[in-house]
């Protein structure tokens, strides 16, 4: 009734649940409603609070209108009875009215309270009332998604261009996007901001090469997606080499005889450049460092490092000069070694070969025990090896360094050798395997590194322990009597610590690992699965592979199965996408316990090849037993096949022979029968059948194949007669006449030659008159020189890419000299010299089309 007094004609409620009388609300037509308008923001999930005055009033309806529609819907009411919530508020969220005000709280918002609430309160009902209108826009924001990056291309080629897009599920708009940098040693930058999903990056370099994320961000929240490899594609740059011995000259390196000489070349590429070395332009070696052992003197030359990006087909090079010295061979060498149970050192130095013997002599401030004496600098025997003694009192801090003198009277300078006394950088590791025989549990114990090497030994529950041994020690247990959760201790010694290091061992269950617990493969190939064991466990019995049928695997040809006591490796061979998907199986176990792992295994066919149209079917003789079949493949460019099958199939036979004939027939009972030939080249276009009966009709058909995937068979085709055809008779016959007349041609022209002297005529009438001076004295055919017009060498046995050539010398001759030389009377031989030689080159070419 309170609503009818007010002329709120859109709300219906039940009368019941209002007991006011027209009395209690008096409102004159000149009362004024006052309105108030506000706007809220919520977040889907969260809790958001709509005001509605700031007094309790006497009595209030909250109503709710969707955005684009007009209809007004209660929400919650109180008309002084208590709060009654409407149906309508389960679907804005968890709503409930805060005490002692007409204030609504609505957790877990959902994306339907997006919209209008009016709250309408009334105060002072009984004596003057007033009417509120509370207008509160609510609108609900949506948070942005964790986003994911896409790249065009994750490894372009420096220089080129691509985009990046950051792509989102969810998010109120406006968004903006962040795009971050990371490099391969941890530095972040920005790399872009866009209010764009994409952004584009031209002239793409090496400096691009790292991680990238980005990062989404609207009024709500923001968030970073996964990052993502970029993986720039360059090089090579030109080549670094870097000499070992170090030693440069004005031409270039040197180095000294019989020692070992190291040339490293790197050149900035990715991939990874290939490199090939060169010396003196052939090739010697493959790799980026090419080590010289004992280099001798005829190594001398220069040393040629190619670089190539196999993957851009890109190479640069660079050569350097490598001088070889002769000094005397070697250099001393030093070695430490720890003596007195490991509680002393004993410096070594020793220099063989050489004549006279080297002098070696310690330097710095050693203290001696035993026999030897301690003065610093002290030269000792050459004939023997130099040892110094160092106690305890004497033992230094670790990485210490020692130094050998040597000198030699062929040596300019004096040659040193060092060394390094140091503790092992890590600490003593232990570990346990099982015997083959499953006889012995093997507890090992090393810790390698440091100079000079460590004692180790092992100390065990009940007795079990093994004495001392250098840098490594096996306690072998039996199988089956190793104290299970008592720790078996292997202490370390090195006489630079005063104290023993020491690592202890555990018997633990067995814990199995795989590198990928789904493995992809397509159809006829082999697919290794791995299944190896976590360290520090329990010596486990076998490791068992079970099939996708749960079958052992042991003693199939089906499966090649390669084991250690810490890992098993199942090799399915020739998979077959019914037979080998499923579920593979890896299982152990030990004295503690077992556990097993699975490994899906997906086998998928290959695609479809391209389709192959025969274009040639002819037989390549009147024999008609063999037939010559030329074939083509729609969209070659794109590939897809592996190879072919080239079918036959009989269709008749030709009259003339009854017998066979009725044999035929009744051979075809039947459907046909293809007989295959297959083609194992992907790139041969033709092929010949042979072997075929010439009264028989025979159809042929292509088929393509990508590995176990057959294509469509082309359309059978029978083979066509062969045309008779002269044309290659005529031709070679005239090119045998040419070549004929070419032979006779020549032997006639030599005769003239060769007996120029006793038919002069003959020969003039030839090659014509010429100067006295320029007559020729060729008394035997060996005298003869083939000379050419400039009076240098001429190349005899084909050009400079057939192979190797032979030069001669030749002189000019008259007939030979070019117009400038003609024409300079200081360089024409002085008359009446008839004694000067004068080569004469007589040039015949025979061709034949």
């Amino acid at each position: 009734m309170v609503a009818q007094l007010l002329g709120l004609a859109f709300l219906f409620l039940p009368t019941s649940l209002v007991t006011l009388t027209t009395n209690a609300v008096q409102i004159n037509h000149n009362w004024e409603v006052v309105y108030r308008d506000t706007s809220v923001y919520g977040v889907v999930g969260k809790a958001v609070i709509l005001e509605c005055g700031a007094t309790l009033p006497d009595m209030y309806i909250w109503s709710f209108t969707k955005p684009s529609t007009e209809a007004i819907k209660a929400v919650v009411y109180d008309l002084g009875k208590g709060t009654r919530i409407q149906k309508l508020a389960e679907r804005l969220g968890k709503l409930t009215v805060i005490s002692n005000s007409a204030a609504v709280s609505i957790e877990k918002l959902a994306l339907a309270a997006h919209g209008l609430f009016t709250c309408q309160a009334f105060y002072d009902i009984e004596r003057e009332p007033k009417v509120y209108y509370y207008y509160v826009h609510l609108s609900v924001r949506v948070p942005v998604s964790k986003p994911y990056l896409l790249m065009s291309d994750a490894s372009p080629v420096e220089g080129s261009t691509m985009w990046m897009r950051c792509n989102l599920e969810n998010g109120t708009g406006p968004i903006q996007y962040l795009w971050k940098h990371e490099t391969r040693s941890g530095n972040v930058s920005v790399f872009a901001q866009s209010n764009t999903s994409v952004i584009n990056v031209t002239d793409v370099n090496r400096n691009h090469t790292g991680w990238y994320r980005c990062v989404a961000s609207n009024a709500v929240n923001s968030e970073s997606s996964n990052r993502l490899w970029l993986d720039t594609i360059f090089g090579p740059d030109i080549p670094q080499i870097d000499v070992t011995p170090y030693s440069i000259t004005e031409r270039g390196y040197s180095a000294l005889e019989r020692e070992t000489v190291s040339l490293l070349c790197q050149a900035q590429s990715n991939p990874a450049s290939q490199y090939v070395w060169f010396y003196n332009n052939s090739q010697v070696y493959t790799g980026p460092q090419f080590t010289i052992t004992k280099i001798l003197r005829m190594h001398t030359g220069d040393y040629a490092c190619l670089a190539q990006n196999t993957y851009l087909n890109t190479r640069s090079k660079k050569t350097i000069s490598l001088t070889v010295y002769y000094p005397p061979d070697g250099s001393p060498s030093c070695s430490v070694e720890a003596a007195l149970n490991h509680t002393s050192l004993r410096l070594l130095c020793s220099w063989p070969g050489g004549f006279p013997f080297p002098s070696l002599q310690w330097t710095g401030d050693l203290k001696q025990v035993g026999h030897d004496e301690a003065d610093t600098g002290q030269e000792t025997n050459p004939l023997t090896n130099t040892a110094i003694l160092l106690s305890s009192e004497g033992l230094t801090s670790n990485n210490s360094s020692f130094t050998c003198l040597g000198s030699h009277l062929a040596l300019k300078h004096s040659t040193v050798c060092s060394t390094r006394t140091y503790v092992p950088p890590a600490e003593p590791v232990c570990f346990a395997y099982v015997t083959n025989n499953k006889q012995y549990l093997m507890l090992s114990c090393s810790w390698d590194g440091g100079t000079p090497k460590a004692l180790v030994w092992w100390e065990g529950p009940g007795g079990q322990a093994k004495g001392g041994e250098q840098n490594s020690n096996i306690l072998i247990l039996r199988y089956g009597t190793a104290h299970s959760g008592k720790p078996y201790t292997c202490h370390a010694k090195h006489p630079l610590l005063v104290q023993t290091k020491t690592c202890r061992l555990t018997l633990e269950a067995p814990v199995l690992l795989t590198q990928r617990r789904v493995v992809s493969v397509y159809e006829g190939s082999d697919v290794q699965l791995t299944c190896n064991l976590r360290a520090n466990y329990l010596p486990v019995n076998e490791i068992t592979w079970f099939n996708n049928q749960g079958v052992d695997v042991r003693g199939t040809s089906k499966y090649t199965l390669l084991r250690t006591s810490a890992w098993a490796n199942l090799t399915v061979r020739d998979t077959h996408e019914a037979q080998d998907s499923g579920e593979y199986r890896c299982s152990t176990s030990n004295a503690v316990g077992g556990t097993e792992i699975n490994v899906t295994l997906v086998v998928k066919r290959h695609p479809m090849p391209p389709n192959a149209t025969l274009i040639k079917v002819m037989y390549n003789s009147q024999l008609r037993n063999e037939v010559e079949l030329e074939w083509q493949v729609e969209n070659e460019e794109e590939g897809g096949w592996t190879g072919f099958i080239l079918e036959h199939v009989w269709v008749s036979e030709r009259p003339g022979r009854r017998g066979s004939r009725n044999n035929s027939k009744e051979e075809r009972i039947g459907p046909p029968v293809w007989y295959r030939s297959i083609i194992q080249d992907p790139e041969v276009r033709s092929h010949t059948v042979g072997r075929l009966t010439p009264t028989v009709t025979y159809q042929f058909r292509i088929i393509p194949v990508n590995h176990r995937t057959l294509g469509h068979p082309s359309a059978a085709k029978t083979p066509a007669e062969p045309r008779y055809n002269v044309y290659p008779a005529v031709i070679g016959a005239a090119i045998g006449g040419m070549l004929f007349a070419a032979i006779v041609t020549v032997l006639l022209l030599m005769f003239i030659i060769r007996n120029r002297n006793n038919n002069p005529r003959l020969h003039d009438m030839l090659f014509g008159l010429q100067h006295s001076q320029s007559r020729e004295n060729i008394n035997f055919p060996e005298d003869e020189v083939v000379a050419g017009s400039d009076g240098g060498i001429e190349e005899i046995g084909g050009s400079a890419s057939s192979g190797p050539t032979m030069a001669l010398p030749r002189a000019s001759s008259p007939l030979t000299t070019s117009p400038l030389s003609a024409t300079q009377p200081s360089q024409a031989p002085p008359p009446g010299d008839d004694n000067e030689p004068v080569s004469v080159t007589i040039t015949v070419k025979a061709t034949g089309s």
